[in-house]
């Protein structure tokens, strides 16, 4: 019986994980150079590093 190639294997998987690095990096970069589209909407109170400001009501005075 002939043994496991376990080089070969820890190879393969490695490159699957790069590919699918570069693949995430390619879709993130056309994200960025399109716009968000439709499905992309920004979700409310998710934290995007842009600074939030909020609207204070005027005071009332008795």
């Amino acid at each position: 019986m002939a043994t496991p190639n376990y080089g070969y294997e820890k190879r393969q998987k490695e490159l699957a994980k790069k590919r699918k690095k570069e693949d995430k990096l390619k879709a993130k970069a056309e994200r960025k150079l399109h716009g968000p589209a439709d499905g992309d909407l920004p979700v409310e109170g998710a934290d995007d590093g842009a600074p939030q400001h909020e609207v204070t009501p005027p005071a009332t005075q008795a």
